[in-house]
């Protein structure tokens, strides 16, 4: 199937391989037309992406992907359509970040404590300025030899509740999704078919979310797509590229019409 726009890819401002100009082009490639950058709790990558995408004729819907608490389970919020210049969400990115960096420095002590010390300094340096995230640091592992790739880097130490791995401050989805609202923007469930048996889903539907990401990658679940549909919600979908970093995923191989894209997009 061919999509009109992926609404779920990211660039190195967080933890994907390409920069926003090379994503757009990459998009504009493989025959997208429209796309949004949910870069992992930062909005930098439209200081430079707007103007790409104007030159290469792609519609380009601002995005972001929060990550968030809900009862104390973990779960990533999309945002869409929201004013970059609001405060709000720039704040609330600028704390994401400090909270990155008193994570990273744990990772870090753990990993020494493993046996596999990594300077800050070297974390720094991978990370060329950007977001810092755990795939820089499980390259850092890979090419120190600590690991032979960096599944390996995930599965075993550094990936959720693996022994290496700390959660840092938590930030309540009510909370993010307050923000968003208040940018004009709205408020969809990530990858909801990703969420465990266990997971309170009839709590969490109970916050005024905007919509659920029905087209996730390669995974599809009906079941997601009758309860936006139930809720009269919006519906929307994308690959989750990162790059390099997930070569296994690639661009486009899940995303949106083009009547879907411009009913989450009405500002464009």
């Amino acid at each position: 199937m061919n999509y009109f726009a992926d609404l779920h890819c990211h660039t190195h401002c967080s933890d994907g391989s390409l920069s926003p100009e090379q994503l757009i082009e990459h998009a504009k490639e493989i025959g997208l037309k429209g796309l949004s950058i949910t870069d992992h709790d930062n909005i930098d990558a439209y200081q430079t992406a707007a103007a790409a995408a104007k030159k290469a004729g792609l519609l380009l819907g601002t995005g972001v992907e929060f990550s968030c608490e809900f009862q104390g389970i973990s779960l990533h919020l999309l945002g869409y359509d929201f004013d970059l210049e609001n405060r709000g969400v720039q704040q609330l990115c600028d704390r994401h970040r400090k909270r990155r960096d008193l994570r990273n420095t744990a990772i870090l002590d753990k990993l020494s404590q493993q046996g596999m010390p990594i300077a800050y300094e070297e974390l720094l340096s991978k990370a060329q300025g950007k977001t810092i995230g755990r795939p820089h640091i499980a390259l850092l592992m890979l090419e120190k030899g600590y690991v032979k790739n960096m599944r390996e880097a995930f599965n075993h130490y550094i990936g959720e509740g693996k022994k290496c791995y700390v959660q840092g401050e938590p930030f309540q989805v009510a909370e993010a999704i307050e923000v968003l609202h208040a940018a004009g923007g709205k408020a969809f469930v990530a990858h909801p078919q990703l969420l465990s048996e266990e997971f309170p889903v009839d709590a969490l539907l109970k916050l005024p979310l905007d919509g659920l990401e029905c087209y996730y990658s390669r995974l599809f679940k009906k079941s997601w797509l009758e309860m936006a549909q139930s809720k009269g919600w919006l519906m929307s979908g994308g690959s989750d590229f990162h790059g390099s970093v997930k070569p296994e995923i690639e661009l486009g191989c899940s995303g949106v019409d083009e009547a879907t894209f411009h009913r989450i997009f009405e500002k464009i």
